[in-house]
């Protein structure tokens, strides 16, 4: 979920653009909250500092503070580098110092033109909210794993399964050209993976995408480079169902 923050020092001007940020979130059905609306530059950089996630920020730049919106979003950059940032300010002129502080702005609007400052928030917050989407669905395409201290990261498309290891507290991760062992737990794993995933059996976690066949007669999975995991009696049915190929109690 993306965190908004409004930082702006006149009330009236602050109060259309939560208005605004409002409307928007709830007229699209935006996964987004407004996390804090303040006049005071030292607030928000307080929440931002415990909230501790990727934020979408709407910033004036004269803010009647010693620490002007520029400041701001330069001290909000050492804790939210993925944030976005979006100055709104009467100061055309101030454009380009944005670029001076490399701040890596995602606009710059102007209060003049109330349309158009609501068609640009309008804009801005779909764009953050596709940027953020695709960066959440980027992270989680892969799985990354430490073994004898490297760290490894793997697409999701590669990993076939994991399997508990006869080696006390490992697990072995099965992928299409390769293996690797390493310390874990399957029930902990299986919280960290997207529901490509399915428990088949109690000592394995088996990528639905990259099964070739499933024999349910023998209780075992083909992937489709020819490896093999099992399927226990109680996982049948729900990787039936995750097939598509439920239609009944299980008879056996």
């Amino acid at each position: 979920m993306l965190k908004i923050y409004i930082c702006e020092d006149i009330e009236i001007e602050r109060d259309k653009i939560q208005q605004i940020i409002e409307n928007i979130v709830l007229m699209e059905d935006l996964d987004m909250e407004l996390c804090c609306v303040s006049e005071d530059p030292y607030v928000i950089l307080d929440k931002v500092k415990e909230t501790e996630e990727v934020g979408l920020y709407f910033l004036d730049i004269e803010l009647g503070a010693d620490m002007t919106g520029l400041t701001l979003a330069q001290e909000i950059r050492k804790y939210d580098p993925r944030g976005f940032v979006i100055f709104i300010t009467t100061h055309s002129e101030m454009s380009y110092m944005t670029f001076i502080y490399k701040l890596e702005a995602l606009d710059f609007i102007l209060k003049d033109n109330p349309e158009e400052l609501g068609k640009r928030v309008y804009e801005c917050i779909l764009k953050a909210n596709q940027r953020f989407a695709s960066a959440n669905n980027k992270v989680h395409a892969n799985f990354s794993v430490k073994v004898n201290e490297k760290i490894f990261t793997i697409d999701y498309d590669d990993i076939l399964f994991f399997e508990t290891s006869p080696n006390v507290h490992k697990i072995i991760l099965h992928c299409k050209n390769r293996q690797m062992e390493f310390l874990g737990k399957i029930k902990e794993i299986e919280k960290q993976v997207d529901d490509r995933f399915y428990r088949c059996h109690r000592s394995f976690l088996v990528n639905r995408d990259n099964i070739r066949e499933i024999d349910f007669q023998n209780r075992v999975i083909y992937m489709v480079n020819g490896d093999e995991c099992l399927i226990s009696s109680r996982m049948m049915k729900g990787l039936k169902e995750r097939a598509g190929m439920y239609t009944g109690p299980d008879m056996d």
